[in-house]
Parts: C-alpha cells; sequence; structure tokens
C-alpha cells in the first residue's frame, strides 16, 4: 500500500472543514490562556517587593492591592479565555469524530465484500469507534493544552532570564537534564505507540470473539483459556505493557530526580551568589521569585511530558483510521457493459489471497449456461467458496477472467452485477428488526403482498404462525429466537424476493436439522427455477441431480461431469459419494 496522505493534524484540520477557524481560534486562545497564567506569579512577586521596601511601615506599601487584584484579574481572564478554547475546540471535535466516524462507514461500505473476510469486526470497531473517540479528546483537549505547552516554554525561559540571568541559568540546569531524559523515555522507542495500539486491537478482537462464542464455552464447561486467541492477546499485552514499564523505569527516575532538584542546586547558588551581591536586598527578592516560580516549571514539564504522550496515541490514532480509508474499493468500468444472457464463465482463472503466497485458486474453467444448475464439491479447503466468491467480485481475479452473460465483470457496474446475483451463505444475517424488514432487504421497494408471498415460497408460514405478530414480529426481543433453520428460511425469503437470475447457494443447509432441511429443500425448488445456479454443497445427495458436478481440490478442477459419469471415472468423487453412503448408514 501506499504511503498514506490521511495522517497527522493536517488531515485533522482538513477533515475538520468549515470548523477548521474554531480549532486555531482555541489554540490561539489557550496559548495566550498560558501566558496569562505565569502573570499572577509576577503579581505576587510585585507584592512582596513592595512589602520589603515598605517594612516596617506597611502602609506605604500602596502596590500591594492594586499587584493583588491585578493576580487575580490576570487568573480569572486566563481562565475565561481557556474556557473559551475548550468550547471552540470541543466543537470542532465533535465535528471531526462525526464526519471522521462518516467517512469511514462511507469508505467501508464501498470496499469488496472479501475485505471482511480478512477484518474482523473487533478489529474494524476497534478503529473507527476506539481510534475517532481517541481523535476526539485529542481535539477537544490535548490540542489546545498543546498550543499553550509550546508558548509557555517560550515565557517561562524569557521570566527565568529577567530578573537574575545567573539564577535563571541554574534554573535552566535540571530543566535541561529532565528534557533530556524525557526524550530517552519517550523518544527512544518511536514504534512503542504502534505496538501498543497493535496490543489493544488484538485484544479487543480477542474479546469479541469470546463473547460470541459464550454459549460454546457454557455448554462445553470450558474456561476462557479455551480461546486461545483471547487468552494470547491478553499474555501479549501483558508482556509488551511490563518490558515498555522496565524500560521506562530508569529514565522515568531520573527525569523525576532532575525536575524535582531544582533546589538542590538553586539554593546553594543563591548562597554563593549572595555574599558577593552588591545589593543583597534585591538580589534576595530575585531570589525569593526563582523560589516561587521554579515548582512552576516543574509542572509544565509533567505536563509537557503528558500532552506529548497523548499527543503520540492521538496521532497513532488518526493514522490508522487513514490507513483504512487508504483501502480503495474494486475500480468501477468507466464505460460498463450490459450482460447478454445469465450465463457463467470462468476462463483460466487464478487468483491468490492478499498476503498468501500459495495461489487459492489456480488455472479454473468452466462454463454455466443460462438456466442450469452446477455444482462444487471437494474436500473441506479446496476452493469451492473462493471460486463461488470471485463471480460477485469479493475479489478481483490476478489471471484469466470472470464473465457473467459474456461480459467479464470487471467491465460491469457493481450495482448492475450485484442486481444480476443472489446470495445464500451457510451463516445467515439476520438484523435486529421485524421479519418483514429482514426479508425486505431482498428488495427495499416491495409491498407486504410480494413479501408475504417470498415468505410462503421460502416456507416460512410455519415460522409467521409461531409469532402473534406475524410478519410484524422483531427478532431478538421479547423473547423471539428463531433456529439456525429457520435463520435460513428467512434468509432464503430475502433472496426469492429479488428474485436475480443467478443464484450462488453456499453451504445453505450446513446447520439445518433434518425437519428444517426437508422445508429449505422445498424452497430450493422455488427459488432456482428457471436460474442460473452455482451450488456448493458438502451433502453429495442435494447435488446428484445438479446439470453438471465440479470437483474442486487444491484451488484446481479435478473432475467433472454428471453425477453418473463421476462415478463411472472412479475418481475422487466416487470415493466421497462411497465415503458419504457410509456414514449415512452409521448408527449410535
Amino acid at each position: 500500500m501506499k504511503e498514506s496522505d490521511k495522517k497527522g493534524i493536517s488531515w485533522l484540520l482538513n477533515i475538520a472543514g468549515s470548523y477548521r477557524p474554531l480549532i486555531a481560534v482555541a489554540c490561539i486562545l489557550s496559548a495566550i490562556s498560558a501566558i496569562l497564567s505565569l502573570a499572577p506569579f509576577v503579581c505576587i512577586w510585585f507584592v512582596i517587593r513592595d512589602v520589603f521596601q515598605a517594612w516596617p511601615d506597611l502602609s506605604a506599601a500602596a502596590g500591594v492591592t492594586w499587584y493583588g487584584w491585578l493576580a487575580v484579574g490576570f487568573a480569572v481572564l486566563g481562565v475565561g479565555l481557556y474556557f473559551v478554547a475548550l468550547i471552540c475546540s470541543h466543537l470542532a471535535a465533535f465535528r471531526v469524530e462525526k464526519n471522521m466516524r462518516k467517512v469511514a462507514m462511507h469508505t467501508i461500505v464501498t470496499l469488496p465484500l472479501g475485505f471482511f473476510d480478512q477484518n474482523t469486526s473487533g478489529r474494524m470497531r476497534k478503529i473507527i469507534d476506539d481510534n475517532a473517540g481517541t481523535t476526539h479528546t485529542f481535539l477537544a483537549h490535548l490540542l489546545p493544552d498543546l498550543a499553550g505547552a509550546v508558548v509557555m516554554p517560550v515565557a517561562v525561559l524569557a521570566l527565568l532570564f529577567v530578573f537574575d540571568w545567573r539564577l535563571g541559568l541554574v534554573c535552566l540546569i535540571p530543566l535541561v537534564l529532565s528534557v533530556y531524559y524525557l526524550n530517552q523515555m519517550m523518544g527512544g522507542d518511536r514504534g512503542s505507540i504502534r505496538k501498543y495500539m497493535d496490543a489493544l486491537e488484538e485484544m479487543n478482537t480477542g474479546a469479541v470473539e469470546y463473547v460470541r462464542g459464550i454459549p460454546v464455552v457454557k455448554v462445553f464447561q470450558q474456561t476462557v483459556y479455551s480461546f486461545k486467541n483471547l487468552h494470547q492477546s491478553i499474555q501479549n499485552y501483558k508482556k509488551w505493557v511490563l518490558d515498555y514499564a522496565i524500560r521506562c523505569r530508569s529514565p522515568m527516575t531520573k527525569y523525576t530526580i532532575a525536575l524535582n532538584g531544582t533546589f538542590v542546586v538553586l539554593v546553594p547558588a543563591g548562597l554563593l551568589l549572595i555574599a558577593h551581591a552588591p545589593d543583597y536586598q534585591n538580589f534576595l527578592l530575585n531570589f525569593i521569585f526563582y523560589i516561587l516560580f521554579t515548582p512552576v516549571c516543574a509542572l509544565m514539564m509533567n505536563r509537557v511530558m503528558s500532552l506529548a504522550e497523548g499527543y503520540m496515541v492521538a496521532m497513532e490514532a488518526v493514522n490508522r483510521i487513514g490507513g483504512l480509508l487508504d483501502h480503495e474499493p474494486l475500480p468501477e468500468p468507466t464505460h460498463p457493459e450490459r450482460p447478454k444472457d445469465h450465463s457463467i464463465a470462468f476462463r483460466d482463472v487464478s487468483f491468490t489471497y492478499p498476503g498468501s503466497e500459495k495461489k487459492a485458486v489456480g488455472n479454473v474453467s468452466f462454463a454455466i449456461p443460462e438456466g442450469k444448475t452446477y455444482a462444487l464439491v471437494g474436500p473441506s479447503g479446496g476452493g469451492k467458496t473462493t471460486i463461488a466468491s470471485l463471480i460477485p467480485r469479493f475479489w478481483d481475479v490476478l489471471e484469466g477472467s470472470v464473465e457473467v452473460g459474456g461480459v467479464d465483470v470487471r467491465r460491469m457496474a457493481s450495482k448492475d452485477l450485484m442486481d444480476q446475483i443472489a446470495f445464500v451463505f451457510q451463516n445467515t444475517r439476520l438484523f435486529k428488526t421485524s421479519i418483514l424488514e429482514n426479508i425486505r432487504f431482498g428488495r427495499p421497494d416491495a409491498d407486504c403482498k410480494e413479501v408475504l408471498r417470498a415468505a410462503e415460497m421460502a416456507q416460512c408460514i410455519d415460522i409467521l404462525e409461531k409469532f402473534p405478530g406475524g410478519l410484524d414480529t422483531v427478532i431478538g426481543t421479547d423473547g423471539v429466537y428463531l433456529s439456525g433453520g429457520e435463520q435460513q428460511r428467512i434468509a432464503l425469503a430475502r433472496t426469492i424476493l429479488k428474485d436475480a437470475p443467478i443464484i450462488v447457494l453456499d453451504e445453505a443447509t450446513a446447520f439445518a436439522d433434518p425437519e428444517n432441511e426437508y422445508q429449505i429443500q422445498r424452497a430450493f425448488e422455488k427459488l432456482t427455477a428457471n436460474k442460473t445456479v452455482l451450488m456448493i454443497a458438502h451433502r453429495l445427495s442435494s447435488v446428484r441431480n445438479a446439470d453438471r458436478i465440479l470437483v474442486v481440490q487444491s484451488g484446481e478442477v479435478k473432475e467433472q461431469g454428471t453425477h453418473d459419469d463421476l462415478l463411472a471415472q472412479n475418481g475422487l468423487y466416487a470415493q466421497m459419494w462411497r465415503e458419504y453412503q457410509r456414514s449415512v448408514e452409521w448408527r449410535v
């Protein structure tokens, strides 16, 4: 993948759109507030100076009240400006977070379906949701504070050298040492934040997988350790955190000692210098100022450290969202072509999954005439599902071509291609909404009568009769749950309603009990009538009547023909058939 241009603060400002000026205003106001926060210390020093000069007649210290109120005024003004800065930054942060999630979701829905086979839902949630939230925190709080943290050291350095450059230089020594150790701690390993985010994503993915598998854990009375991915991700995170803490132990200790050890050098230096000062009273006043001001320097450095860490985490979060947005949808043809009929053809097709060196499909060629039913059978992991997924462009082939109606699918508009094909997967996806809306996903403009007719054709009437609400029954609420076979029939109704001319069936009866399988097979008869069908099945009895059977092994078509032809060849299919027949005769 090319280097992403969707990274850093510049991209955040770009995605903020019309709210970009608010970010600039927030930073400017926060910087001014940071400078004003130093003013009360100067005012307090002026109060002390007037008291010293008027002692013992304190009534002569006329400026004490003025400087006191001035200190309060600077403090209130600084707080007020910071409050306004936060209002501006929060408004911009909410807009950026919204735009970021919006752009991310818009990108995701345009990506090929194969992308989701390689990216778990836990990882996607972490990238989009958590990272967008991290970005919001950065813009709302850290960025204004960062602006103040950049300006404040300049003001601090100026004040250190205004009153007595020698004492200022002494105070600067611990600050320089603390910066050195801080860089050792936070800049020694530039990839630490990336590893941290990787560990969190891995742990988040494992947690989502574990939660989804809790019913299996309970049924088989297993523990969390039965889910090796989650346990291993937790251990990896633990190892990373411990290693990082140990690496930071020494520089963090040195940083803390240097930062809080200012008085160790300031007090002896002050005693040496006051002995040779021509005006010891004026020197003592300056010395008191540095004693008052030194804690501000320590507070400033701790703030810089915290903001630096937050900045690195936020930038890594931004870069990860940008990396997601860099995934591009499959290219659309400039001049799309429309299929001439509903046939399917594979011509010397080869395909390798991203990140893999082994071909998943190699030199596959076959043609399905319009209205015919072809079946893919073979050992698990042989490439059957991969072959079927190349028809709707879950992935684009690397070599050869996949054609629908005589047109390469890469030269068809995505909408036209998807209108031609309907799918029934072994893992059904029903939404937490009414049965009516679940079926209507097949064709959103369908009316209730058409939906009911599709439900009847999919043998779903007994499902509707179980619930008083019928089609309006909401799945997943008030104890409304469907079995695997019932869910499959609802999904079939959705496919029937779509009424596409090409049907792809991928192990559609895999999780059905015998009764549901019978109902599903009856629904198949309605679904596949006069359609071009490519079906994948392990139960060979369901494909023996197919017009042609393709035996797939190791990504290649090893045999093809009718059921009787393949039995006569006495090859891989015949062996599979004999094993299937023996399994049918098993008795417990």
